[in-house]
């Protein structure tokens, strides 16, 4: 990924983790999943990239995904203090969500939390998502659930959410919307994508009749094939890359 200048304040792995973080913003709201000010990208920085120890960066409260650069990120630690002299605020709900994720699952370097029409549709519908579909087909027995409890914003409720989660890395927030995590940003944004287009399809088809429900044998014998034909660069790598051309395509100005 071709970058900007780097800020002379920040080190060079924390300015690349920046700027992949910018694109995502600015992906996600050409794929038009953005939420007005709402909902939340974050990625956890290593303590010699932070200089503190579970630090994150999370998009600025007030402005749209579409005005996320990577200068403007804000960098705040575990427990929500600012780590850099943004000027914008931070919002609770999803520093409450994003940090519990963070501190307790190693493997959790980006959190994704949208609201877009689709999730949002089959998180408030009884059965969740159903194997209807190819996509849907991928994540038989990887998703997990927690029941609405209202905005996120009470520390008590990590407790519920992490036992709902146990060792799975995508939750549907009943009522609510999606939840995607990942080792790597690409790895999280190809699990999005393809929730995302699953529940798109679940939501068309039960407008069209009764869907049909892929026999369990036939999952098991997709999802052991799904190995075999991984584009390269590792999970989501070459998916991301792709979108951040088109992106760039568009507006280079996430860069800065």
């Amino acid at each position: 990924m071709a970058t900007a200048i780097r800020r002379p304040d920040m080190s060079a792995s924390e300015w690349e983790a920046r700027q992949q973080l910018a694109a995502c913003y600015r992906v996600f709201d050409m794929l038009g999943w953005s939420e007005m000010i709402y909902n939340h990208i974050t990625v956890k920085l290593a303590p010699d990239e932070s200089g503190s120890d579970g630090a994150f960066l999370i998009n600025p409260f007030g402005l749209h995904f579409s005005e996320v650069t990577a200068s403007n990120l804000v960098k705040i630690d575990i427990d929500g203090h600012k780590l850099d002299d943004s000027p914008y605020p931070v919002n609770r709900a999803g520093f409450v969500q994003h940090a519990l994720f963070h501190r307790h699952l190693p493997d959790a370097h980006c959190i994704m939390h949208t609201h877009t029409t689709a999730g949002m549709a089959v998180s408030s519908v009884e059965g969740g998502l159903r194997p209807t579909n190819f996509y849907a087909c991928n994540f038989v027995g990887q998703v997990a659930y927690h029941d609405f409890e209202g905005v996120t914003v009470r520390d008590e409720e990590g407790e519920r959410l992490l036992a709902n989660l146990g060792s799975k890395r995508v939750m549907f927030l009943r009522n609510h919307g999606i939840l995607v995590m990942g080792r790597s940003l690409p790895e999280a944004f190809i699990r999005h994508w393809s929730l995302q287009r699953a529940c798109e399809i679940q939501v068309a088809t039960a407008s069209m009749g009764t869907p049909l429900e892929v026999a369990p044998e036939v999952v098991a014998v997709h999802r052991r094939d799904l190995g075999q034909v991984q584009p390269p660069g590792g999970a989501g790598a070459a998916d991301f890359a792709a979108m951040v051309r088109l992106v760039d395509r568009i507006d280079r100005g996430w860069r800065d």
